[in-house]
């Protein structure tokens, strides 16, 4: 099953060390050239970790007020510096079911990759710690 692809658009792009990609992708990417290709399978526990079951959890519909919720949705909870993503799950008359895992949580992930450039991180996106596309900042 291919979940994501970039062939036919563009190629991601990502500061190596900066931890925005799964870690064991980061680590084989690393002391590669451009042109190189390979294929890399990364376990759970160097992608997107194991699946947590306590981060399934069931939240009572009222704490969404008159929000639409959808399975699906995506939202955060916690504070600015300790947010966890929730996905819906399943949505009850009165109750929520959310999952706080990864999507691909627990997944064994196969990369087909192809190096199509390296540069150097400007100063900028050191210090931000991501790439920042032509003419600025992201995100």
């Amino acid at each position: 099953v291919e979940l994501e692809s970039t062939h036919g658009s563009e190629p991601v792009v990502y500061l190596q060390g900066a931890g925005n990609i799964a870690r064991g992708l980061e680590l084989a990417l690393l002391g590669k050239q451009a042109g190189d290709s390979f294929t890399v399978i990364v376990e759970p526990q160097e992608g997107y970790g194991e699946r947590v079951p306590e981060l399934v959890q069931t939240a009572p519909r009222a704490i969404f007020e008159d929000q639409e919720i959808s399975v699906g949705m995506r939202f955060s909870a916690g504070t600015d510096t300790d947010a966890i993503s929730f996905i819906v799950k399943e949505v009850k008359d009165e109750e929520v079911v959310v999952d706080g895992n990864h999507p691909l949580a627990g997944k064994i992930l196969n990369y087909d990759v192809s190096v199509e450039s390296i540069r150097e991180a400007t100063e900028e996106e050191l210090i931000h710690g991501h790439v920042h596309q032509l003419g600025g900042h992201c995100c």
